[in-house]
């Protein structure tokens, strides 16, 4: 006997905002399926307001609710039985997150939830990691969204330590990542990897999956310090233009990539990780997986 549930999920990033619809199929004496009905991304850079004056333009506003009202209208249509909705890094910092919040409620109907760095690691780490997660094997997972980077320590199976860090493709973009938060990230990673043999990256982040997407390398198969280290050569070769006209990306991926990009490349070198593997979870994911096990 099948049952199938439809559940969303809402993640208001500093780059961009994604509504993410799974039908969790649930089977006697197996383990829940959780496969994608839709994604719908759309590139509101809020961190650009929340970073650079502290908060959310009327613009940006206008879109969100826009957005919202779509993407209720798509929960609708799809027939969805629950879903979260989670805002991150640059409503964090809005002054004016509060009123964004309770005008969305009241003109969208969605109930969104401001969260800390440590709970956005905590959802995105529950998500399938340990299909991954070799017990005897240490693992260093880096999530790079627009406003924050957060960065979990996995050994023999289990949660060694986590850190937020504001540095974020969106942030870096504006310049607005000072060395000493750099000098923190290194000081963290190198101190908390530093007795274990060998490190494995885990990367998630609309970038990183973008750059496993242009290797053409197999789902689990690993991306090398050398691949990431060249690719970031060429990203860096390139113009704005050249990167949305050549490679095909989007205009709001184009400029952010290299950021990114530079964020995996130092925490490989920091934690001497040769490798990375980049498996398709994200925050997203995780609200739809923590939601389902009850755990949010």
């Amino acid at each position: 006997m099948i049952n199938i549930k439809k559940l969303a999920a809402i993640d208001i990033g500093s780059n961009a905002m994604r509504l993410l619809i799974s039908n969790v199929v649930e089977q006697d004496g197996k383990e829940p399926q959780f496969n994608k009905s839709s994604l719908v991304r759309v590139p509101i850079r809020l961190g650009q307001d929340a970073f650079t004056v502290g908060e959310i333009s009327e613009e940006n506003i206008d879109r969100m609710v826009d957005a919202m009202k779509a993407f209720n209208l798509l929960m609708k249509v799809h027939k969805v039985e629950r879903y979260m909705a989670f805002a991150t890094s640059a409503m964090r910092e809005a002054y004016n997150a509060k009123e964004v919040v309770a005008l969305i409620k009241k003109k969208a109907d969605i109930k969104i939830e401001i969260i800390d760095g440590k709970k956005e690691a905590a959802i995105i780490a529950s998500t399938d990691l340990h299909h991954l997660l070799k017990t005897d094997e240490t693992y260093l997972f880096v999530d790079v969204g627009g406003g924050s980077t957060e960065f979990t320590l996995f050994s023999d199976g289990k949660l060694i330590n986590s850190r937020s860090f504001k540095a974020g493709t969106v942030r870096l973009l504006n310049n607005m990542v000072h060395d000493v938060v750099w000098d923190e990230i290194e000081k963290w990673i190198k101190t908390n990897t530093q007795g274990y043999e060998e490190v494995t990256l885990i990367g998630s982040g609309g970038n990183i999956n973008k750059l496993f997407k242009m290797s053409g390398k197999q789902q689990e198969k690993p991306l090398s310090y050398i691949y990431i280290n060249s690719q970031y050569a060429y990203l860096n070769s390139l113009t704005y233009e050249q990167r949305i006209t050549e490679l095909g990306l989007n205009s709001d991926r184009a400029d952010v990539i290299i950021h990114a990009t530079r964020i995996y490349l130092n925490a490989m070198k920091w934690s001497g990780a040769r490798q990375i593997y980049v498996p398709k979870i994200g925050l997203s994911d995780g609200i739809v997986k923590a939601m389902y096990y009850g755990k949010i």
